[in-house]
C-alpha cells in the first residue's frame, strides 16, 4: 500500500494517542504515507484529514482523548453515506484505514471492508467489552481513575459513617464496576451480567457487616444496570441510596462518576498496549490485509476476521464476582 489512513471513533479512550503515534510512525517507517481522518467516519465522509510524518505524533503518548477527535455518525451508516466515505478514499487514493474504537467503529470498518477498502479495527474502549479481547485501550486507566476517585469519596464516608452508592461507566458491561468495586473494597457490587435482589445482594449485606462493626460503605453499581433497578422501583442510584437510608437509617448518599473516567494521561499498561496494537494493525494493511480486528489474547497481539469478532460473545469471569462477595463483607 501507498497510502493509509487513520481514524478514532466512539467513545474516546486513554491510549488512542498512543496507538496514532504507532500507526503513524510505523507506516512512515515503511515508506508509507499516512492520512490523519479528523472526526471518526463524519470527517471521512467530509474529506476532513491531513498528512501525518514522525513529528505530528511527538508529545501525544501521554495526553489522554485523541488528537484526531472523535463522533458518531448517522449519515455513514446509510448507502450514500457508505458511497461517499468510499468516494474520499478513491479520491485520496487511500487503499487502507486503521479504525480506532469500538464494536459500532467495527462494524463500519466490515462495511467499508467489504466494499473493497481495507480497514483494520483496534478495540479503543474502557468498557473493555470487546469479545474477542482480553483488554481494550483505556480499561487500564480508567480502572484506576475510579479508583483514586472512590479512595476519596471514601474519605468523607468514613468520617461521616455514611454510605455512598457510585455509579461508574461500562455500558451493558459490568467490567469496570466489578473490577474496581474489588479495588475499592465495595461492600456490594451490581453488574448487568448477574441478576440481583436489591433486598438481599445490598440490605442485608450491610447488616451482615453492620453487625462486625463497620459503619460506613461503598456500594458500586454498573451503569447497565438501571433498567433492572427501575423494573424493581429504584430510580438509579440516586433510589438506591434513598431506599438504603430509608430502611438501615444509615446516611447515605450517590455519586455519577461520568466522563471524569474517560478521561486523563494513560497509564503504563494502556500506552504499551495501545503501541503494540496500533504498530500490528499498520503492518497487516501494509502486507495488504484487511477486514481484521486486532486483539490481545493471554498478553499476545492477535488479528480476528472483523464478522467473526463481531459475532463473539464476551463473558463476565462468574470467580471473580463470587470472590468479590466473599471478601467484601
Amino acid at each position: 500500500m501507498k497510502t493509509i489512513g487513520v481514524l478514532t471513533s466512539g467513545g474516546d479512550a486513554p491510549g488512542m494517542n498512543a496507538a496514532i503515534r504507532a500507526v503513524v510512525r510505523t507506516g512512515c517507517e515503511n515508506g508509507v504515507r499516512v492520512l490523519g481522518i479528523r472526526r471518526g467516519f463524519a470527517g471521512l465522509m467530509e474529506g476532513d484529514m491531513l498528512e501525518m510524518n514522525i513529528r505530528s505524533v511527538s508529545d501525544i503518548i501521554h495526553r489522554g482523548g485523541t488528537m484526531l477527535y472523535s463522533a458518531r455518525s448517522k449519515t455513514f451508516c446509510t448507502e450514500e453515506g457508505m458511497e461517499q466515505a468510499i468516494k474520499v478514499c478513491r479520491e485520496n487514493e487511500m487503499e487502507g484505514i486503521v479504525v480506532i474504537g469500538g464494536d459500532g467503529s467495527f462494524r463500519g470498518a466490515r462495511d467499508l471492508s467489504v466494499r473493497g477498502i481495507n480497514c483494520v479495527g483496534i478495540p479503543g474502549t474502557i468498557d473493555n467489552d470487546i469479545a474477542c479481547c482480553d483488554y481494550t485501550i483505556g480499561y487500564d486507566t480508567c480502572l484506576n481513575t475510579i479508583q483514586e476517585m472512590v479512595d476519596r469519596i471514601r474519605d468523607t464516608s468514613e468520617s461521616h459513617d455514611r454510605c455512598t452508592v457510585v455509579e461508574v461507566m461500562g455500558r451493558r458491561a459490568g467490567y469496570l464496576a466489578l473490577n474496581s468495586g474489588i479495588a475499592v473494597g465495595a461492600t456490594a457490587i451490581l453488574i448487568p451480567e448477574i441478576d440481583f435482589d436489591v433486598e438481599i445482594d445490598v440490605i442485608e449485606r450491610m447488616k451482615r457487616t453492620q453487625a462486625t462493626g463497620k459503619r460506613h460503605f461503598i456500594i458500586v453499581v454498573a451503569e447497565g444496570v438501571k433498567d433492572k433497578l427501575k423494573e424493581k422501583g429504584i430510580d438509579g442510584v440516586d433510589g438506591l441510596s434513598k431506599r438504603i437510608e430509608s430502611e438501615l437509617g444509615v446516611e447515605s448518599r450517590s455519586c455519577v462518576l461520568g466522563h471524569v473516567q474517560r478521561g486523563g494521561s494513560p497509564t503504563v499498561k494502556d500506552r504499551v498496549v495501545a503501541s503494540r496494537m496500533g504498530s500490528y494493525a499498520a503492518h497487516l494493511l501494509l502486507d495488504g490485509i484487511g477486514n481484521r480486528v486486532v486483539g490481545m489474547q493471554k498478553d499476545e497481539i492477535v488479528d480476528y476476521d472483523i464478522v467473526e469478532a463481531l459475532e463473539m460473545k464476551k463473558h463476565i469471569d462468574l470467580n471473580l464476582y463470587k470472590i468479590a462477595m466473599e471478601i467484601s463483607i
